[in-house]
């Protein structure tokens, strides 16, 4: 993991930050070291899995949180901090930390809070990556094919929705198979699954017999 992640360290303590920086390089980690936020903003961030170190009297004092901080949920932040009052502490974790450590550092405790964020981390990117996956998928389609996926993920027949799009049924049919194709879904299922990742709802069974009952006998564009 250690070669396909990075750690970001901000402290604007120089020997606090060396220190964290050569720990965590002994240990195989890719770091990237800053002394204040405005460096770490600006700079070029690789697209990899990513967790950050960040003191928290920096982030208080730009009155930012974690989230707001890092500008990205799939990175989780480490909180350091000299004071070791419960206020602070809350105030940390209510700002979106997964956890909190107490200046000097504990070095296991460091490293297993850092194995931890970054497993977090590799798995909210994975899981990005899969959505950025599914929205191409789905950009491929045409404006007619996104018509049509909602209802057949919710279940309605090919007649069912040739009726509500003013299509014929034939022509919905080839929609139906071009979709499968282009979404890369092997199955209704699959299908069903990817649309839910792209925030369209899958049917429910009382709203296709609805459908059912009220889509007239041989209507068919």
């Amino acid at each position: 993991m250690a070669a396909d992640s990075i750690v970001y360290v901000i402290d604007g303590d120089s020997t606090m930050l060396r220190s964290i920086v050569g720990l965590l390089g002994s240990r195989g980690y890719h770091v990237a070291a800053f002394e204040c936020p405005e460096a770490f903003h600006s700079s070029r961030k690789p697209n990899l899995p990513a967790c950050l170190i960040l003191d928290f009297n920096l982030g208080h004092a730009a009155g930012l949180g974690a989230q707001q901080f890092t500008g990205d949920r799939a990175m989780p932040v480490i909180f350091l901090s000299g004071a070791g009052d419960i206020p602070t502490a809350v105030s940390a974790m209510r700002s979106g930390a997964i956890d909190f450590l107490l200046k000097p550092v504990d070095e296991e405790q460091l490293l297993r809070a850092v194995r931890t964020a970054l497993a977090q981390a590799c798995e909210r990117w994975i899981d990005c990556q899969t959505l950025s996956q599914i929205r191409n998928s789905y950009e491929c389609l045409t404006p007619i094919q996104r018509k049509v996926l909602p209802y057949i993920v919710r279940g309605f027949l090919n007649k069912q929705t040739a009726y509500e799009l003013g299509r014929s049924e034939i022509t919905i049919r080839v929609h139906r198979a071009q979709i499968m194709r282009k979404m890369n879904a092997s199955s209704l299922a699959e299908l069903v699954r990817l649309a839910g990742c792209l925030g369209i709802p899958p049917h429910s069974t009382a709203q296709t017999q609805m459908l059912a009952r009220s889509t007239p006998t041989g209507q068919v564009a």
